[in-house]
């Protein structure tokens, strides 16, 4: 059996350039721009659209559902905040699992990550074309025709708007990460206060009765919950992949993420609460545009509704322009190991940024948001990530006994019962998806596997130099186990 290709993280760091320039990328993100961008890339989709599957499933529970789902994240975050301050590269997991666990765990990690961003783009613009519709009908009474805003499962044509919101984004993101680090903190405010100013509404009509019976469906509708809000946690690993922008990474990385974390579980449960308080649960469950719903019944105005929506626009627009800023740059570290094509590793010199990987990203993930029914997929993209998730919490244990020396500006407390809690979270959820997704999973790996055999393996710089060079010192040749 061929030996595991490590990479030490030491010639990670080296490779990219992290402790100065990374790659030809600047460094323009301080601590305050990190903690927008993971706002950018958590709140969105999930809580302005997906909140009322979550209800649907665990009914006024739902908040239990979102602390569980919190838990499993945190217990993660943490391990990212230890990683993230330690290996401060791009390439965020893939690094991560590179320097742990080898190249073709981290192959496959990529090749998740490809699965978790793609479909999170996809579905957080099909969410987009939803509010937008919504705001349209608030302001003028119109809306743009179902051929136009609907992929053809969902009785459409094509879904214009989530084509427009991606282009947007690449556009934004191909001028510089100073640009995009400076839309992403308008948007982060803009979300912040809309949603803050929901919860003014909401609880200004709340009732106790609306949140009996509590949990209808029991722990079983709470598990099922859990899984359908961890839908909305994704994107807080995202942070980590500004290792090669961040001015100060090894200490800025780790409390954004953990800011984050503790900044969004609040806002969700005061969101939870204060729509199901004001008009019950049953009526949240399944609803188009939940919360614009909830505002339009508690004011008797569509106004309110409006201001909701285009609060929605705005914030499910900074999650596409976050979370493909995210896929871009560990694509960049993939193709600088040589596992993908080069293409995606190309950065400008005039706009500093991976333009050609940008704009193929771009191309690649408009097709399904215009024309598929992503439905279907959403619990394999939910199933990867938290593989995902796993994987990153092994990689922390693993490189805490092959790495001891390794300077870490935070460490996850509670080791090793940190990590593993955060393993075990993350296989309860995984569990919940249901034996069908799991199917899918595996054949969603086994097409990965492949891809690395044919190509990755082949391609692979390390493998490369370690032939070229058998006698190079140990930080610069590939580790065995």
């Amino acid at each position: 059996m061929p030996a595991l290709r490590i990479k030490s993280p030491q010639l990670l760091v080296a490779e990219s350039g992290a402790d100065r320039e990374g790659h030809g990328l600047k460094r323009t993100m301080g601590l305050f721009q990190l903690i927008c961008f993971g706002v950018g890339a958590i709140v969105g989709t999930g809580i302005f659209v997906g909140l009322s599957d979550s209800v649907a499933q665990a009914g006024p529970a739902v908040v239990i559902s979102f602390v569980l789902a919190a838990i499993t994240c945190v217990f993660t975050a943490l391990s990212f905040a230890e990683l993230g301050g330690a290996i401060p590269v791009s390439g965020s997991s893939y690094s991560f699992a590179y320097a742990g666990l080898g190249e073709s765990t981290a192959f496959l990690v990529g090749w998740c990550l490809l699965l978790e961003y793609g479909v999170s783009i996809s579905a957080v613009a099909v969410g987009w074309s939803e509010y937008v519709n919504e705001l349209l009908h608030s302001l003028t009474g119109l809306q743009l025709p179902a051929a136009l805003s609907a992929g053809p499962g969902d009785g459409g044509i094509v879904n214009l708007p989530a084509v427009i919101v991606i282009a947007m984004a690449s556009v934004l993101l191909v001028r510089g990460v100073r640009e995009s680090a400076r839309a992403t903190a308008v948007m982060a405010a803009v979300k912040l206060v809309v949603l803050l100013a929901f919860c003014a509404v909401g609880y200004s009509a709340f009732q106790h009765g609306n949140l009996t019976p509590f949990s209808p469906a029991g722990l079983g509708g709470i598990g099922a919950g859990t899984t359908a809000a961890f839908f909305s946690y994704i994107g807080f690993d995202a942070i980590t992949t500004a290792g090669e922008e961040a001015k100060n990474p090894r200490r800025d990385i780790p409390v954004a993420i953990l800011v984050c974390m503790g900044l969004v579980t609040l806002l969700y449960c005061a969101v939870a609460l204060a729509a199901i308080g004001a008009i019950g649960g049953e009526r949240v469950a399944g609803r188009p545009a939940a919360l614009s719903y909830v505002v339009n019944e508690v004011t008797g105005s569509a106004l309110g509704g409006g201001v909701i929506a285009f609060g929605a626009v705005v914030a499910i627009a900074s999650v596409v322009l976050a979370v493909m800023y995210g896929q871009t740059r560990i694509l960049m570290s993939m193709s600088r190991d040589g596992l993908i094509p080069r293409v995606f590793e190309k950065v400008s010199p005039r706009t500093s940024t991976p333009v050609a990987g940008t704009l193929i990203v771009a191309v690649v993930f408009a097709v399904p948001a215009a024309f598929a029914s992503l439905d279907a997929v959403l619990n394999l993209c939910t199933i990867g990530t938290l593989a995902i998730m796993a994987v990153v919490n092994i990689a922390v244990i693993a490189l805490r006994r092959r790495e001891p020396g390794l300077s870490r500006g935070f460490r996850v407390p509670l080791y090793p019962a940190g990590p593993l809690l955060g393993v075990g979270f993350c296989l309860y959820l995984m569990y919940e998806t249901g034996w069908r997704t799991w199917i899918q999973f595996a054949v969603f790996l086994a097409v990965g596997a492949l891809v690395y055999v044919a190509y990755g393996r082949r391609h692979s710089t390390l493998a490369r130099f370690a032939e070229a060079v058998p006698d190079a010192a140990p930080e610069r040749a590939p580790q065995t186990v």
